[in-house]
């Protein structure tokens, strides 16, 4: 028996739904319009298109667009990533329908004025320059761009003070024509309702949206060589991130690399790089490892902050550790009690209704279905020692690592 149900409407866009019990209601919208799919000269246009759907519609201005949820109590965000736009709101079950006509209201009615447009420009431009004062944040997106030299995927999902100073209205309506294909679309539901009276709901408000069958064009990174690179800046302490090029998000590897990262540095105190690199030697405050998928690629990142003078002894300490792994299997009881970790994790995780929804409704639109909590554990159970220890010598690999020092100016 299925835990969710899905329908299409006929202009492509997706109505998923998972029932539940409680009197909140968590919703979500999400379409593949990120950062990667920005023109060279448009870095940070998804992201400043986000800013502006709660603005100006051909219906309401900023305030009743700003009131329209909060009133009822709702808790109303999003976020751009780079490959999807997501919007979310969680809210009493009585107040669906308002957040259905919400949703639909600032998604394809939004008009752009020109003063909320240069508003919202002094907005990001705050936002990029107190971005840039916090190096454990600015470092990530460096690396990213590292990584992906010349690649869209490298690109500051913000964009730079240069391009979001120019965007115009054009811009804005090209963007979403050329990249808000309704076929990419799911509006996910995690309520107690009836199904079908979802759906027709959802016919009222989201069925008379034109079909946009525009293709994108995202073409994969090409490869890349190690290297390293020392950046002097007015901080205190070295920030560092390492690492590299890591699996697409429907390679069979996904998961032996999920809970290899969660043996590394995942979360919790008693991860290999904590255990070692701060708790035996005292050396960083915070050291935290990351695996992040993508359609066409992932990034794998090692992460730690310290003191200039035991920066270099903590890079040294994390590839012995990186070398342990990829020199040693696994024995049978680690990798069982890394299993059941790593699975306890993902369990209580789910207790995070509006994270489960949106991840739902992200698989839905990559892989056109959702895994079970049982799929996916059976995957991560399925894992051996021996593909681990490949996997470490693949991705783990010194000659495909990228390392960035941020480092206190002399």
């Amino acid at each position: 028996m299925t835990d969710h149900y899905v329908h299409t409407l006929a202009n492509g866009i997706k109505i998923l739904f998972k029932p539940s019990p409680s009197p909140i209601t968590h919703c979500c919208f999400v379409f593949k319009a990120g950062s990667r799919d920005e023109l060279p000269e448009q870095e940070g246009l998804a992201h400043f298109i986000e800013h502006l759907l709660f603005k100006e519609t051909e219906r309401r201005n900023t305030p009743q667009i700003l009131n329209r949820l909060e009133l009822v109590g709702a808790d109303l965000n999003a976020y751009t990533t780079k490959e999807y736009t997501c919007i979310h709101a969680s809210l009493l079950n009585q107040h669906l329908e308002r957040t259905v006509d919400f949703f639909e209201d600032i998604l394809f009615h939004s008009t752009f004025p020109q003063e909320e447009i240069e508003k919202e420009r002094g907005v990001i431009l705050d936002e990029i320059a107190s971005y840039q004062d916090q190096p454990e944040e600015a470092i990530q997106d460096d690396f990213e761009e590292l990584l992906f030299a010349g690649h869209p995927i490298g690109k500051n999902i913000l964009g730079t003070p240069e391009s979001v100073g120019a965007f115009t209205v054009a811009d804005i309506r090209q963007f979403i024509q050329a990249n808000n294909n309704t076929h990419q679309m799911v509006f996910a539901v995690y309520g107690n309702y009836d199904f079908k009276k979802l759906v027709k709901l959802c016919e009222k408000y989201f069925g008379n949206v034109p079909e946009n069958t525009a293709q994108k064009h995202r073409v994969a990174p090409a490869a890349i060589k190690s290297s390293l690179h020392q950046i002097q800046k007015p901080i205190t302490q070295t920030h560092c991130v390492l690492g590299g090029r890591a699996y697409p998000s429907a390679h069979p590897n996904k998961y032996g690399l999920l809970l290899l990262n969660n043996v590394l540095g995942g979360m919790g105190m008693s991860n290999r790089l904590n255990l070692e690199i701060r708790e035996k030697y005292g050396i960083a405050y915070t050291i935290e490892s990351n695996y992040t998928s993508l359609t066409d690629t992932g990034i794998f990142s090692i992460y730690f902050g310290t003191d200039a003078e035991k920066a270099g002894k903590a890079l040294k300490l994390v590839h012995k550790e990186l070398k342990k792994l990829r020199d040693n299997k696994l024995g049978t009881v680690q990798l069982k009690q890394a299993k059941e970790k790593f699975i306890g994790q993902i369990a209580l995780a789910e207790e995070n209704r509006m994270s489960m929804i949106i991840s739902m409704a992200k698989s839905l639109l990559d892989f056109n279905r959702i895994d079970s909590l049982e799929d996916i554990f059976s995957k991560i159970n399925s894992v051996t020692a021996n593909e681990l220890l490949e996997i470490s010598n693949e991705i783990f690999d010194n000659d495909g690592m990228i390392t960035l020092l941020f480092e206190p100016k002399a």
